[in-house]
């Protein structure tokens, strides 16, 4: 009897793991006490033959030896063989529908393996993209910081003159009336000072300054072309009187150009380039020679050609012939430089800083300096460091709103040149404007009309095949524009130095 009731009811339960009492098999007997069905009757109707000759059923109302069946440790052998017999007829056995205790393995446990595959997906899922959404949050906050640290940095580079400010208000009532509103006309001022990291460059007298190089750039206000004129040093002209460092004031007086800065500072200069070209300046800038020479350094070096080697002590300069690109300290010497280059006049100094600062602009151009953060920092940061303005212009966002509004004029419409001058009649070691070609010039400037510009050979070219003509006018009968562009001898950024 013993080997029929184990062949009948399956393999054994685990003897070492006691089985469990769980809810579902406390309802079943419960469900047989009320159905009056023996525990050991198959779900079809028929009792195994252990069940019906060894536990029958008990009558009802008769007692029952034990503790109720509902608490008592569920059976192993046959009747545990008979609950998982009928759970596998019902389907609940089926680790596939039945969910993580169905899944389980033949000792009962729960592995890793068994979880639901979704659930572990999900999981990790949402594990890497919390640490995803963390990472990027720590990303934009360290950048952001560094952004505002960069900005800070260059904005308090920028020095601000206030004091010239306040000067020009007190003119205001003799300045020029700006005649196009959109145009800007800008005073980049060349510090001639000798005084601390500029010692160098020649003897330190006090830390007086001179302006070594001053240019009038003038941004049209369609902003599709610059004019960069440049104002001789030794130009005799009307100089007002202006009020000192000491808080004095001089006198009027007709002398050389460079005599204002050096006496009024750059109120002084703008005053005078207001009287003599009618323009309304805008904005000035006052560079000295740490910041030019550490732009050029930022770009990489400019390159140039030379036709003739250079030996110039003055300028600490030292060049063989042929293409050159110059570093800051070799591009300070080379625009300074003046007696060992040409006929040493300043005439041509001039020219060479109009071509040199064409190949500067071609170079932040064709480099893309101008679109890129990266490098431009670097140009900005150099030009910052040395550079005074004025109130409209001491902070980054104005100058980078005016580096952006210069960012697309094509570089053959960024123009360079001097203005119409001649040697003075009672000093050949002095200029003097000449007229009406300078006044022409300024009147094209002030009111936003366009000038061109060639090599000077070819416009003395131009203007030998004007004296030929029967009127000997600068346009003749065949002209057929009444009024031509005003030109003017120079150059432009497009300009290859290497092919002139």
């Amino acid at each position: 009897m013993d080997a029929d009731v184990t062949d009948s009811a399956g393999p054994p339960s685990d003897p070492d793991r006691p089985a469990e009492d769980k809810p579902q098999d406390r309802s079943r007997d419960r469900s047989r006490e009320e159905s009056g069905r023996p525990e050991g009757e198959a779900p079809g109707g028929t009792a195994s033959e252990g069940s019906a000759s060894e536990d029958p059923a008990p009558e009802d109302g008769a007692p029952q030896d034990g503790p109720p069946q509902d608490d008592a440790p569920q059976e192993e052998g046959p009747a545990a063989a008979e609950t998982d017999e009928a759970a596998a007829e019902t389907g609940e056995g089926d680790s596939t529908q039945a969910g993580p205790q169905a899944a389980a393995g033949a000792d009962g446990v729960q592995t890793w393996a068994d979880q639901p595959k979704d659930g572990i997906v999900a999981a990790r899922k949402s594990h890497w993209l919390r640490w995803t959404a963390l990472a990027a949050s720590f990303l934009v906050l360290v950048a952001a910081g560094v952004g505002w640290w960069m900005y800070k940095k260059l904005d308090g580079n920028i020095t601000t003159d206030t004091s010239a400010a306040a000067e020009l208000k007190a003119y205001e009532k003799e300045r020029p009336t700006p005649v196009v509103m959109d145009a800007q006309n800008i005073l980049l001022i060349g510090s001639d000072s000798r005084a601390g990291d500029n010692r160098k460059y020649g003897r330190d007298d006090g830390g007086s300054q001179r302006s070594d190089t001053t240019i009038l750039l003038h941004l049209a206000a369609d902003r599709k072309s610059a004019t960069a004129v440049s104002i001789p040093r030794d130009l005799m002209v009307e100089i007002p009187s202006c009020r000192t460092g000491d808080d004095k004031k001089t006198r009027e007086q007709f002398t050389q150009f460079n005599t204002a800065f050096e006496l009024g500072g750059t109120a002084c200069t703008i005053r005078t380039v207001e009287r003599m070209t009618g323009i309304r300046i805008d904005h000035h800038m006052v560079v000295d020679f740490n910041g030019f020479k550490d732009m050029v350094d930022a770009v990489d070096g400019v390159k140039i050609c030379l036709k003739e080697p250079i030996n110039d002590k003055d300028a600490h300069l030292e060049l063989p012939a042929g293409p050159q690109t110059l570093n800051g300290e070799q591009a300070l010497g080379y625009v300074r430089a003046r007696k060992s280059l040409g006929n040493g006049s300043d005439t041509e100094r001039m020219e060479r800083q109009q071509q040199f600062l064409g190949a500067l602009v071609n170079k932040m151009q064709s480099n893309g300096v101008l679109l890129n953060p990266t490098r431009l920092y670097p140009v900005l940061d150099a030009a910052t460091k040395s550079l005074t303005t004025d109130p409209g212009l001491d902070s980054l966002r104005d100058l980078y709103d005016l580096v952006r509004g210069m960012r697309d004029v094509p570089t053959e419409q960024v123009q360079f040149l001097t203005v119409p001058r001649q040697p003075y009649r009672n000093n050949p070691n002095r200029d003097e404007l000449v007229e009406p070609d300078a006044g022409d010039l300024f009147k094209q400037l002030r009111e936003d009309k366009p000038v061109a510009v060639v090599p000077a050979d070819e416009l003395e070219e131009a203007e030998r095949d004007r004296e030929s003509g029967r009127d000997g006018k600068p346009d003749d009968a065949g002209s057929e524009s009444p009024t031509p562009t005003p030109t003017y001898s120079g150059s432009s950024a497009a300009d290859d130095l290497c092919k002139q």
